[in-house]
C-alpha cells in the first residue's frame, strides 16, 4: 500500500514538473495575439462598444510596440552594463511621464466618463500591485544578502 501511494505521489510530481517545464519552453504568443486578448479583456471590463474597440485596438497595438522597444533597449543596456547618468535618468523619467499623460488623454477621448473612471481605478490598482511586488522582491533580495 505504501509503495502504491509513493508511486502515485512520484508520478503526480513528475507530471506537474513536466507541465511546468512545458509552459516555460512553450512558444510565446505573438504581438497580435496578445493585443487581441488585451482588447477582449478590456472590452469585458469596460463594456466597450464596436467603435471604442476599433480605437482601443490601435492604442493597444501602439502601447505594446512601444513596450517591446523599451524592453529591448533595457536588455541592450543591461548587457552592455551601461549605467545611466542622472541627466539621462531624468530625461527618461520625463519622457515616460509625458507618454503616460498622452496615453491618459487618449483613453479619456475614447471612453465615456464611467468607463474612464473604472479604467483609471484599474490602473491605480495595477500600479499598486506592481509597486508592492517590486518592494517584496527588494526586501527578499536584501534578506539574501544579509545571510
Amino acid at each position: 500500500m505504501k509503495n502504491l501511494i509513493l508511486t502515485t505521489v512520484a508520478i503526480v510530481t513528475l507530471s506537474i514538473s513536466g507541465i511546468a517545464q512545458e509552459r516555460k519552453q512553450g512558444e510565446k504568443l505573438s504581438m497580435e495575439q496578445r493585443n487581441q486578448l488585451q482588447l477582449k479583456k478590456m472590452t469585458m471590463e469596460l463594456d466597450l462598444n464596436e467603435s471604442q474597440q476599433k480605437e482601443m485596438s490601435k492604442v493597444i497595438a501602439e502601447q505594446n510596440a512601444k513596450r517591446e522597444a523599451k524592453i529591448a533597449e533595457m536588455k541592450a543596456n543591461k548587457e552592455a552594463k551601461k549605467e545611466l547618468t542622472a541627466d539621462e535618468k531624468f530625461k527618461k523619467k520625463n519622457e515616460m511621464l509625458d507618454a503616460q499623460i498622452a496615453h491618459k488623454a487618449k483613453m479619456k477621448k475614447i471612453l465615456n466618463e464611467k468607463q474612464f473612471e473604472k479604467w483609471d481605478a484599474n490602473q491605480d490598482n495595477r500600479h499598486k500591485k506592481m509597486r508592492d511586488h517590486r518592494n517584496k522582491r527588494k526586501s527578499h533580495a536584501s534578506e539574501k544578502e544579509i545571510k
